[in-house]
């Protein structure tokens, strides 16, 4: 398996474990000192990693509201063999968010160390 395919199945696995709000899956593909970024309000908000696993776990999934998985790579740029940027698309029930994820790879494989997520669009 090449790198990019290893990438490619983190963030498979991540695209998962949001649209089915899968706890376990985000333990697989996020570092456990990850952080997430937010802006949209004009002020910096920033949620550990363990916070938003509790916020994923109590939500209603998209899966079970019949909603296919709606997500889409926009841009992988490797910074070295072991570290890259992606930035990717997904829907949730009616919100649309971009986001960009840090990954980097160590001896447990690709883990997202950064998320940095906007609300691009609220469908009716």
């Amino acid at each position: 398996m090449t790198q990019l395919d290893a990438l490619n199945t983190a963030i498979e696995t991540y695209f998962e474990a949001i649209h089915e709000c899968n706890v376990e899956k985000l333990d697989k593909v996020f570092h456990p000192q990850s952080s997430l970024f937010d802006a949209d309000n004009g002020e910096v908000f920033v949620e550990p990693i363990d916070s938003f696993r509790a916020d994923v776990a109590g939500r209603k999934s998209p899966q079970s509201a019949g909603q296919d998985l709606e997500a889409e790579v926009l841009l992988i740029d490797f910074l070295s063999p072991l570290s890259a940027t992606v930035k990717i698309r997904i829907r949730a029930h009616q919100n649309v968010f971009v986001d960009h994820l840090g990954f980097v790879k160590g001896s447990a494989g690709w883990k997202i160390v950064s998320k940095i997520w906007h609300l691009e669009q609220i469908l009716s």
